[in-house]
């Protein structure tokens, strides 16, 4: 590890810029912190809007079927995104049920 001396002057000048970028995020992460989450949907969200498993969902997210974000251990996904895999959930149910002989 190597050691760096600076003047006070210099650490006190990288200090303040530190402290005014930190605010400044602090102050942007308030501004849109909630407004932007309460649009994303969770697992249980997804699963419940299109009648899949989690094991299903967990699949379409390994295959690049369905896009997500993950922040610390939980994932979140788009709304736009579900709805666009609809279409694809639909038809697998449908050809599941012609197979099986069961109606829909």
């Amino acid at each position: 590890m190597d050691i760096v001396n600076i003047e006070a002057k210099t650490f006190e000048a990288m200090l303040s810029k530190f402290e005014s970028f930190a605010a400044r995020m602090e102050h942007l992460c308030r501004l849109h912190s909630d407004k932007d989450m309460k649009e994303w949907l969770d697992n249980q969200d997804v699963c419940l809007l299109l009648n899949i498993s989690p094991r299903t969902l967990q699949t379409f997210r390994d295959n690049g079927t369905l896009a997500y974000s993950q922040i610390n251990h939980k994932i979140y996904y788009k709304p736009a995104d579900v709805e666009r895999i609809l279409p694809l959930v639909e038809k697998k149910r449908k050809q599941v049920a012609y197979k099986t002989g069961r109606k829909i």
